[in-house]
């Protein structure tokens, strides 16, 4: 038996091959394509850089800052507590499917799914956003992605052998994605239109006209519509949310991707859910009962009390309130900077240009967090039509925001 030597031994590392000593391949080259194609994440340096440091104000996590409501996390507790630790269906707690439907249909109308064929329980919407991917997508398939997104969005179609189709958005239309650049963008091989609003990065919310315009579009060219409404909940000012199943004619073809992660300050419960025509559901559950089993069974049982109690309300609005006095300070205060912003109607993020400073989005962020030790996010990492500005997530207390805009006005003064 030929024993392997090893780089560490200062010579190269061998296997045996017909008999012959062969140099062994590098592991890199065993990689699959798809994956060396997906680019590290553009949002996880910068929790790297800051974890280092001391005293670091981060803008730069989308993450509530609030506890998990205290009838969503009693029901958590009782559900261990009764020793509910088995696995559900692999669909999910058939309640709280019916939950989820009940609940949207009675906020956005449309159409009534069947909670036993056309619903989902998934590990956050994450793993729905990967199942529609997966289930819809051949290799070469295109999907057109209006950007900045997500980070996630990109990388799921392509790790699905699909090919992305960027349509760039821009501040001065207020993120808006256009419908005619949607269309113009359509080929032979386009399969699906992904979208998220409200929008993460940006904050950013398509009106009726928009959301109308995008739905004749695919149904004219018969396109699948994933689309991801995790912020439906947080939205501000004058704006409703507009659940794009819920349009007309677009059920038969939307995957509805949702989720209790924002909306109830649920983010490690990982509790997500997919909504849509039986056949496109039938395709995800089948690749969900392999990957996943089923969904965590606390989470889902805590999830159900936050659709069933009506105490969880109160919570909700409490959260949007607190959210939207935010989301008022911090454009306040970047605009007075100098670092110019529009107006977010949802999500809880700011999407300031950084031009007047000189610097582009990555030396602005990387000088931002060694002068003065606040975490903002290039807005590059999100895609194109993000290059100029940053990521400023406004899920932080009140006192955080306002010396994080201090530090910002110090730092925007020395550079401008």
């Amino acid at each position: 038996m030929n024993q392997l030597l090893t780089p560490a031994m200062g010579v190269q590392t061998i296997h045996q091959q017909n008999g012959q000593r062969q140099p062994m391949r590098p592991m890199n080259a065993r990689l699959s394509q798809r994956v060396q194609l997906v680019p590290p994440s553009g949002i996880r340096k910068y929790f790297d850089i800051a974890a280092t440091m001391d005293d670091v104000i981060s803008l730069g996590i989308g993450e509530p800052d609030f506890v998990t409501p205290p009838p969503i996390l009693q029901a958590g507790i009782n559900s261990l507590q009764r020793g509910h630790t088995s696995y559900t269906s692999n669909s999910g707690i058939y309640e709280l499917r019916e939950a989820v439907v009940r609940n949207l249909r009675e906020r956005y109308g449309g159409h009534r799914y069947d909670p036993e064929t056309e619903a989902l329980i998934t590990v956050g919407v994450s793993e729905a956003m990967y199942l529609a991917m997966q289930s819809i997508l051949d290799p070469g398939d295109e999907v057109i992605v209006p950007q900045p997104c997500f980070v996630s969005y990109t990388a799921s179609v392509i790790l699905a052998g699909g090919t992305v189709v960027d349509i760039p958005t821009y501040a001065k239309d207020n993120f808006f994605v256009d419908p005619a650049a949607v269309e113009a963008a359509i080929t032979p091989r386009t399969k699906a239109l992904l979208i998220g609003f409200p929008s993460n990065p940006t904050g950013a919310v398509m009106d009726m006209h928009g959301m109308l315009e995008l739905a004749r579009v695919a149904e004219k060219h018969d396109l699948i519509v994933i689309s991801d409404e995790i912020y439906d909940r947080l939205v501000y000012g004058d704006h409703e949310h507009i659940m794009f199943a819920a349009l007309p004619g677009m059920a038969e073809r939307t995957i509805h991707l949702g989720g209790m992660s924002k909306d109830y300050a649920m983010t490690g419960w990982r509790i997500g859910y997919a909504l849509g025509p039986e056949t496109l559901l039938g395709a995800m559950r089948k690749i969900h009962q392999y990957l996943i089993m089923s969904a965590p069974t606390t989470g889902q049982e805590a999830a159900l009390a936050a659709f069933n109690d009506p105490a969880t309300e109160e919570y909700v609005q409490q959260m949007v309130a607190s959210y939207d006095l935010r989301r008022r300070l911090i454009v306040s205060g970047l605009n007075s900077i100098g670092l110019a912003c529009f107006e977010p109607k949802g999500a809880f993020y700011a999407f300031p240009s950084v031009r007047i400073t000189g610097m582009n989005e990555h030396e602005f962020c990387e000088k931002l967090l060694v002068e003065e030790h606040v975490a903002v996010i290039p807005g590059s990492a999100f895609g194109q039509g993000g290059e100029g500005h940053v990521r400023c997530a406004y899920a932080a207390s009140v006192d955080n925001i306002e010396q994080a805009l201090e530090r910002m006005e110090r730092f925007v003064r020395r550079h401008s």
